[in-house]
């Protein structure tokens, strides 16, 4: 209550706005915690003339505790889903979303809501179908887009976020055993996504010559840009593809969001529609195969594959294999 959308918040985007005489007008961009989809229209609706998008942070904290974010608890589809649903239909005509799933503040989007092991590469292309279906400004962040993991330093010297840094030695302090502390680091620290920029499989993964200010992860032996760039099927060229569908198809940016199969704990499942046109997205958050149970409203005769992370066609949807994705379109 000290720092946090005080009572002049909107007085001072306002004066910020008033202050920009390009008039080439950048986009405003409010990182604003505790925002919700009722207040957000108070930042983000055109008629107020204060910023153009919000980043939130309610679906970032799905697997935060009721003390903070290291207080870690299992998290449930239902529950990000339910999230990200009441974004996309709270805040459609009132203003623009933000999108991302990923950032410098959060561990790496695969790790964290994915598979960053066997199911890698499936799963990092899931997360981006997701991402880049949803209706709003997509963020990808530096390195999600070859499928970049958390990292495990053995030693907390390794580490540089303060952040990290504290919790190590206050819960130490508190006499917590070394490899709890280690395990809430290694799951939600920021230093996750800080590790260097893996461009090749070199020493230094092509990012320096000299020391970088942290460790690189060991796995820029499989993981870099080099070898994306080669690879017509890595996760690199499918975000390629994605967005490349997503400029070339207008339902992206006008199309209605509604959700479906919204009890299910292994699928996410959303339409958008306009008035000529309907994109059905399905995703599968499983490590096995997972049948889909489609609502009896659903029409996909006739639907045309956009794009899928697994070779796909309508007709054999009912089975997801694992972290698989699909999206498909049809004319209504």
């Amino acid at each position: 209550q000290f720092y946090m959308n005080g009572p002049k918040v909107h007085d001072y985007i306002r004066e910020v706005v008033a202050g920009i005489k390009d008039p080439d007008k950048p986009i405003l961009i409010g990182e604003t915690p505790n925002v919700t989809p009722s207040t957000a229209p108070l930042f983000i609706a055109p008629e107020r003339k204060e910023l153009n998008l919000v980043i939130q942070f309610e679906h970032v904290n799905v697997d935060a505790g009721e003390r903070n974010k290291w207080d870690i608890v299992p998290w449930k589809l239902t529950t990000l889903k339910g999230i990200l649903s009441k974004w996309q239909k709270e805040i459609a005509g009132k203003g623009w979303n933000g999108l991302y799933i990923g950032n410098h503040d959060q561990a790496r989007c695969v790790s964290r809501f994915g598979n960053d092991g066997e199911y890698r590469v499936e799963a990092a292309k899931m997360l981006a179908t997701m991402l880049l279906s949803l209706q709003g400004t997509p963020f990808i962040f530096q390195g999600d887009e070859i499928g970049m993991t958390n990292v495990a330093f053995k030693s907390i010297h390794d580490y540089r976020d303060v952040q990290i840094i504290n919790l190590f030695n206050d819960l130490k302090n508190k006499g917590v055993p070394e490899e709890k502390i280690m395990e809430k680091i290694y799951y939600r620290g920021r230093d996750n996504a800080r590790t260097p920029m893996q461009w090749d499989s070199s020493e230094k993964a092509g990012f320096t010559t000299g020391e970088p200010w942290i460790k690189i992860n060991d796995n820029k032996a499989f993981i870099n840009v080099e070898e994306s760039l080669a690879d017509e099927n890595s996760v690199f060229n499918y975000y390629r593809k994605l967005i490349s569908i997503r400029k070339s198809n207008p339902i992206f940016m006008d199309g209605i969001y509604k959700e479906h199969l919204e009890d299910s704990e292994k699928v996410f499942c959303f339409t958008r529609s306009n008035d000529t046109k309907e994109i059905i997205v399905l995703l599968s958050f499983s490590k096995d195969y997972e049948k889909v149970e489609l609502p009896e409203e659903f029409h996909i005769e006739g639907a045309k594959v956009l794009i899928s992370n697994y070779s796909a066609a309508a007709e054999s949807l009912i089975t997801l294999p694992p972290y698989g994705a699909v999206v498909l379109i049809r004319d209504k």
